[in-house]
């Protein structure tokens, strides 16, 4: 299948991730997964493709941890950063570059956007009451109050959201609000922000929204249900110490928002990789040429930063080009529950890495990605799927072929005889795999691509239990040569399949 032809290029990105702690399954099946896979096929048909992704390093998780552990936060990032770079490489992520926020390019390229929406008078200016800790003598974010939930009751509520309920909320709005610095009642005092208000953007961006129909529903519906309730002001700088400074000499003390300066990651990052290929300006070639393709794979919780947000950061700025696809993926829970890092209730990716091997969970996880709906990890169905398909459907049809080649015919590869009913039925199975698998790969259905694959290999072991090789070697060499020439040329397809 062609490429689009108006893009010469693809630019992928995953989210980010916090390195605040390590990588669990959840994560690789929503935004790196499935990423990784579209990326392999895209490098297989000889295309332009850079894979961007990184450490997200600022914002409160950051600065919680750090408290916790009694460490800087740049001791908390530096840990988390090179732990997960090293388990995404053993996992087999194959990206382009991984960079991270805390690097003076990111902090640099930050200022710069940031700067250039100030100098256009894009921002707003406000004062409002925010929740303020006297004796911790600062503004508290709101992940660092603690109080109950005024929809449910919950008596753990955070400042910005229910884990028992769910809502989003906002710090003032909790009952008996406490700080989680020192467990005083904390106060309200005024403070000044820049926010960007993304109601100017609204028609901008839901025009832009009805030029992709072909986005998978559960984007669309996020999207839309936010546009229909309108678009508000959205502040993009906070009272903290941790992050990237507001360029302002009257902002002195404040940093831009997590949610502002996270996803310039991926600009940042693709800068450093253009300067590790001796060609600084090379980055602009994938974010500023409108025939670049670029595709966020994030998970359903980053849905509006990358389809609301950050456009519209990029239209105010209106040098960048916008994404093309952002391809979400819904949440993998863990047998029947929710996986949650703060509980503990996950399985870690680099505990995996300690007993398992690595393919069988890219199988099963892509096998059971939540593409479309929230799904399972299952162990009993890792140990089924590793079993029956992986090990009786995949490894017995190559395992005997080979073996059958080795013994009867010295490990060469024996002559293609005359063709019969079977041998033409798979040859054409094989030669129609690709496409059927690279459409699938191309519409972000990475299910379906792997059921695909696996049907081929179901195919080919039915293909060599029908033609009884062990029988015609003896009875009609020359069928038998056929039928094992097939099969070689069969193992060599399910290799690039695989």
């Amino acid at each position: 299948m062609a490429a689009p032809d108006k893009f010469k290029r693809i630019l992928v990105t995953s989210a980010l991730p916090y390195a605040n702690g390590p990588i669990h399954l959840g994560h690789l099946a929503g935004a790196y997964l499935p990423a990784d896979i579209y990326v392999r096929y895209q490098r297989l048909k000889k295309r332009d493709v850079v894979y961007i992704c990184g450490s997200d390093e600022h914002g409160v998780p950051i600065t919680i941890a750090a408290e916790k552990e009694g460490v800087s936060p740049q001791d908390i990032v530096d840990k988390f950063h090179f732990r997960n770079k090293e388990a995404f490489e053993r996992f087999g992520m194959s990206f382009t570059f991984y960079g991270r926020t805390s690097s003076p390019v990111h902090h640099e390229t930050s200022r710069e956007i940031f700067t250039t929406l100030n100098d256009k008078n894009i921002f707003q200016r406000k004062t409002e009451e925010q929740l303020f800790d006297a004796k911790a003598n600062m503004f508290l974010p709101d992940r660092y109050v603690k109080g109950e939930c005024p929809i449910c009751g919950y008596e753990e509520a955070y400042g910005d959201q229910c884990e028992k309920c769910g809502s989003s909320l906002s710090p003032t709005e909790l009952k008996n609000p406490k700080s989680a610095l020192s467990d005083d009642t904390p106060q309200l005092k005024k403070t000044e922000h820049w926010y960007i208000p993304l109601g100017d953007f609204q028609d901008r961006v839901a025009k832009w929204i009805d030029t992709h129909k072909e986005w998978k529903p559960n984007v669309l519906g996020q999207v839309k249900s936010w546009l229909n309730d309108g678009l508000g002001d959205r502040a993009v700088t906070r009272d903290l110490s941790w992050g990237v400074q507001v360029p302002l000499p009257e902002a002195n003390g404040k940093v831009l928002y997590v949610w502002f300066d996270a996803p310039i990651g991926y600009i940042s990052a693709t800068k450093e990789w253009a300067e590790q290929q001796n060609d600084p300006d090379l980055w602009k070639t994938y974010w500023q040429d409108e025939e670049t393709k670029l595709v966020h794979f994030i998970g359903k919780d980053n849905i509006v930063f990358h389809c609301i947000m950050f456009p519209a950061m990029l239209m105010a700025h209106g040098k960048y080009v916008l994404p093309e696809n952002v391809p979400a993926n819904e949440f993998l829970n863990l047998e029947g529950a929710k996986l949650s890092t703060s509980k503990n209730y996950a399985v870690w990716l680099e505990d995996y890495l300690q007993k398992y091997e690595v393919d069988p969970l890219r199988y099963y996880l892509t096998a059971t990605a939540p593409e479309t709906k929230d799904s399972d990890f299952v162990w009993q169905e890792y140990l089924q799927r590793n079993n029956s398909e992986l090990a009786d459907i995949l490894g017995n049809f190559i395992n005997r072929t080979l073996a059958f080649t080795a013994k009867r015919f010295d490990g060469a590869i024996p002559a293609r005889g005359k063709l019969d009913d079977m041998d033409q039925g798979l040859l054409q199975t094989l030669n129609q795999a690709p496409e059927k698998v690279g459409e699938a790969i191309e519409k972000f259905e990475m299910r379906k691509a792997l059921f695909s694959f696996i049907d081929v290999a179901r195919s080919c072991n039915k293909y060599f239990n029908d033609q009884e090789p062990w029988k015609t070697v003896k009875s009609d060499p020359e069928k038998c040569a056929t039928t094992i020439n097939i099969c070689l040329h069969a193992c060599n397809m399910l290799s690039l399949l695989m």
